[in-house]
């Protein structure tokens, strides 16, 4: 579990970077291509052709090409139809995905991850309940397709890890080419080159985003994933949300509701410990 909660310190910070620096001021599919692009070069020299079949580098592609490239599809043209408040209270909705689709796969319903996801989702949704407008529908279909895609990502690579003896690191490139695919063909399609990275802080901080949160942020979170139980993958998945809101008011002193954060983030916890209870109980 220390591979999630030290991603989760580390795209707390992202969500602040990206908001202050980039949003809005840089195109948001060229920012896309360029983390997914560093984060690619950085895997690239670990790959060993010769030792990976095809099969096996074709899912790792689809995952990434999933988790990461038409995650961010969706994300970015929900934003066209919904408010950032909405867009991140549907958000919240992940972890039940990633435990359901769980249970899909295994063909067999486990009430404590279900619960443990929903009291999850409870803390979030705690902390970023807004009012919403009439316009949301789409937006919110949208969201969802973020959501799925990101909790199809990692439920698969978990499950891609446990029934093969791969050394990640050799074999990880192959999840980020396949994002770097659907980036391309997206930047192709909806960039706009008139809103190009204009000053040295902004590729400053592409840069960072690119090699340490990207590169490895999603190769450190989806190891992470493959060492944890179902139940406290989704927790994780939520844990987030405090904690990016927590460096963004210490740092960038935006306004937030302390009071609803704190008990958010106790409900969160709350569901961790409650995953953690059982499977102790599981192990004994």
């Amino acid at each position: 579990m220390s591979y999630l909660f030290a991603v989760t310190l580390l795209w707390a910070f992202s969500f602040s970077l990206i908001g202050v620096y980039l949003a809005g001021q840089v195109d948001a599919w060229f920012s896309v291509l360029i983390r997914i692009a560093l984060a690619t070069l950085i895997f690239l020299p670990f790959l060993k052709l010769k030792h990976m079949s095809k099969p096996l580098a074709f899912k790792l592609m689809l995952i990434g090409a999933l988790q990461l490239g038409i995650m961010y599809g969706f994300y970015y043209h929900s934003f066209l139809f919904l408010s950032v408040p909405e867009v991140l209270l549907f958000t919240v909705m992940t972890p039940l995905y990633i435990t359901l689709l769980n249970d899909a796969l295994n063909k067999h319903f486990n009430p404590v991850f279900f619960i443990v996801a929903f009291i999850a989702v409870m803390g979030a949704i705690t902390i970023r309940y807004e009012n919403l407008n009439n316009n949301f529908i789409i937006g919110l279909l949208l969201v969802q397709g973020a959501n799925i895609s990101f909790a199809i990502g990692q439920v698969t690579y978990k499950r891609l890890m446990a029934n093969n003896q791969l050394d990640e690191k050799t074999v990880f490139g192959w999840f980020f080419i396949g994002a770097l695919i659907v980036a391309t063909i997206c930047y192709a399609l909806f960039g706009n080159a008139s809103k190009l990275p204009s000053t040295s802080t902004q590729w400053g901080v592409l840069i960072y985003l690119g090699i340490v949160a990207s590169g490895l942020g999603y190769f450190m979170w989806n190891r992470g994933a493959t060492l944890v139980n179902v139940g406290t993958l989704a927790v994780m998945n939520n844990l987030l949300i405090p904690a990016g809101i927590i460096v963004n008011v210490v740092i960038w002193n935006k306004n937030a509701d302390i009071l609803r954060l704190s008990i958010g983030a106790g409900i969160m916890l709350t569901a961790l410990l409650i995953n953690h209870h059982f499977n102790k109980t599981a192990i004994k």
